[in-house]
């Protein structure tokens, strides 16, 4: 055989289950292929071919790979079996009990790529039981029978030489404890993730989805699921990875929905932020923390950058033209501004961007425009507000973006849409807004007003981070041995490519910048588009109640992924 096939060192509880099955595999499908655990390389499990330099590093694919290539295999190990699909949305789940184990085997088979994936993952556990437990779980019966296959008992010998797999003490476990069963374990959610001297450090962000309304599978595809899939794949790879993600909950957006729905602001974001996290809970979505813009940590990061630009002298003040809802007494949003787009003639464009054309707009361009909220017609009135001056910002940033796209490989349409504003030249942009909810402006005659929600929630990346570790700064302050993996639809580009970097510029901290940004073209619905607002798509509760498995749906999302073009989703699909 040309292939090599090394396990890893450490003894936590999933290299040991990852041990166990490759192992389990290379005795069974190979046996002339010696399985070997690095204890001097990376720690990293890895299936090489010599010749070709042909690599898998995932343990499950691996398994596959070699019963594909046995003498008696076959290629349908590749599809997902009922079972495998059973196993694996129960490791993702909440309920991990060991009794609740949705899986029967009627007879122990080492040829079944099922039972090895079975086998791998509980063993750790079943290791640190006494006879006792072990003999309490409805597993028991498979489980020994499987273990007493010879070549298991050869793979089990391998795979644990070089482990040292504690035995728990007996506690007390009393009848109701054994009727539970045992639960596998998970990772002590109080050991905060830290980067690492001399390692790989990733930093991983998905757009803050609005929390304004349930997300749809535009949404989650374009962003949370997109970031996610990324996520694994560097822990997997043994990369140091923090993935954090929240909702961001301030602007007009909010006020006007709370205003819709008769209730606050915060009793909005309440509701909405728990009915995010159960929807991403759902996909399988593994957020190292899920937090929200909503916080003190928020005010007093988004404050300090804020008054750091205008020492700089990075602010400016200008009189700026708004409009007025005289129906509601409240100054609209752009995005809560509809009319007809002057480019393409579109009826419902919003006064922020065209969702047919894509075009950026302006809402005093809009023709016959309207109140979204109660269709009056708003008026214009003058207010004073604070401008981030990216004009004089703009040689610093035009230097980083040209570094930073060609070293972190940009997406195509990231450079494009980033490209697009430099070439027109960047002008002052108005970071503030008449509105009650948000984070107040911390600057003497604004104090009437908060910022602006797309200067502000860019900054949520680094408050929720700060939320969740009070050494935040080690990944956001820290360029020289962490990397910025953000991951958004293209909607989303200008302001993490301009607006964010320009600020985070401006204050003259050396901030952890984006290293690579991957955005996704717009996923539509049966050939229009999914709407939020006007409730048109699949939506994550709707995704959940048909029934289909969470794996059966990011697979499906993920083949679809809109990476360079629109793309479609279809029911019949």
């Amino acid at each position: 055989m040309s292939l090599k096939i090394f396990g890893g060192k450490s003894s936590t509880p999933d290299s040991v289950s990852n041990n166990i099955k490759l192992a389990i595999a290379t005795s069974v499908f190979h046996p002339n292929l010696k399985f070997v655990i690095d204890i001097e390389g990376s720690g990293n499990i890895l299936l090489q071919d010599t010749k070709t330099g042909f690599e898998i590093f995932e343990p499950n694919a691996i398994v596959k790979y070699l019963s594909a290539t046995s003498k008696n295999g076959s290629n349908d190990v590749f599809k997902k079996t009922p079972q495998e699909l059973k196993l694996w949305d129960f490791l993702n789940s909440k309920s991990n009990n060991l009794a609740n184990l949705p899986l029967e085997f009627s007879k122990a088979d080492a040829q079944s790529v099922a039972q090895i994936f079975t086998f791998g993952t509980v063993y750790p556990v079943f290791s640190k039981l006494t006879p006792e437990q072990q003999q309490s779980t409805p597993l028991y019966p498979w489980f020994k029978e499987f273990s007493q296959i010879p070549a298991v008992a050869k793979a089990i010998k391998d795979a644990t030489s070089h482990i040292k797999i504690e035995r728990v003490k007996e506690k007390n476990t009393g009848e109701s404890h054994v009727a539970k069963g045992v639960a596998l374990e998970k990772l002590d959610p109080s050991v905060k993730i830290a980067p690492k001297a001399d390692e790989r450090n990733i930093l991983i962000t998905s757009a803050l989805p609005y929390v304004n309304n349930v997300p749809h599978l535009g949404n989650i595809v374009g962003s949370v699921l997109s970031a996610d899939i990324y996520s694994r794949y560097c822990k997997q790879r043994g990369y140091n990875t923090l993935f954090v993600c929240g909702t961001d909950e301030y602007g007009t957006a909010t006020e006007t929905k709370a205003l819709e729905e008769k209730v606050t602001p915060r009793q909005l974001c309440d509701k909405y932020n728990k009915i995010h996290k159960e929807v991403y809970d759902w996909f399988q979505i593994g957020f190292d923390h899920f937090g929200r813009t909503t916080t003190e940590k928020q005010t007093e990061i988004a404050q300090d950058i804020f008054m750091k630009l205008h020492k700089n002298g990075y602010l400016e003040e200008q009189v700026m033209k708004q409009l007025y809802c005289p129906v509601h007494n409240g100054y609209l949003a752009d995005r809560y501004v509809e009319g007809e787009c002057p480019k393409c003639h579109y009826e419902d464009a919003r006064g922020d961007q065209c969702d047919k054309c894509g075009g950026l707009l302006d809402p005093f361009e809009l023709i016959n425009p309207r109140c979204k909220l109660d269709n009056a017609t708003p008026e214009p009135r003058n207010s004073k507000h604070v401008f981030i001056s990216l004009d004089k910002l703009e040689p610093k940033l035009r230097e980083w973006v040209e570094k930073a796209s060609t070293e972190g490989k940009w997406s195509k349409n990231s450079k494009t849409i980033t490209n697009s504003w430099l070439r027109e030249g960047l002008k002052p942009r108005c970071i503030t807004r008449d509105l009650k909810w948000g984070t107040p402006v911390p600057l003497e005659g604004f104090t009437d007003k908060v910022l602006y929600v797309w200067f502000d929630a860019p900054i949520g990346y680094i408050s929720i981070t700060a939320n969740y570790t009070d050494d935040w700064e080690a990944w956001w302050k820290n360029p020289e041995q962490v990397q910025l993996y953000q991951f958004m639809g293209k909607d989303n580009v200008p302001f993490h490519t301009v607006v964010f970097p320009s600020s985070e510029i401006g204050t003259g901290d050396n901030w952890t910048l984006l290293h690579h940004l991957n955005t996704t073209e717009y996923l539509q619905y049966e050939g229009g588009k999914f709407s939020k607002s006007r409730g048109v798509g699949v939506f994550g509760n709707n995704a959940k109640e048909t029934g289909v498995s969470p794996s059966v749906w990011r697979y499906y999302l993920a083949s679809i992924r809109p990476e360079s073009q629109d793309a479609q989703f279809s029911w019949l699909d």
